[in-house]
């Protein structure tokens, strides 16, 4: 079964390269879409997916689950040289939170 294309994550964004804007998916980095309009590239993006999808269904391939599907724990290991993690700890301290806050709260700036 073909996934709803509308579940997918895109972007539109101007190629200044290109001259045009170009369509992009998430899920499907290798593909893209040029069109002179934002909305004519996210159309085309969007039936490109859908054409990819049918053929991977055909080929039986591994169809990529969108993200916007995905359970996320909240939870992900990160690894720091030591003296980048030496100042966040001392930087979490003297502001009295956790390491943890300190952190998620850097995330998501």
């Amino acid at each position: 079964m073909i996934p709803e294309v509308d579940k997918y994550t895109y972007r539109v964004m101007w190629s200044d390269e290109d001259q045009e804007f170009v369509g992009l998916c998430v899920e499907f980095p290798s593909l893209s879409w040029l069109k002179p309009g934002p909305e004519a590239s996210l159309k085309g993006i969007r039936a490109l997916v859908k054409s990819a999808l049918r053929d991977m269904v055909k080929n039986g391939e591994r169809i990529p689950e969108p993200i916007s599907l995905k359970k996320y724990s909240g939870k992900f290991m990160v690894r720091v040289p030591p003296e980048v993690h030496r100042h966040l700890a001392m930087e979490a301290a003297e502001s009295g939170a956790s390491l943890n806050r300190l952190a998620s709260a850097k995330l998501a700036q």
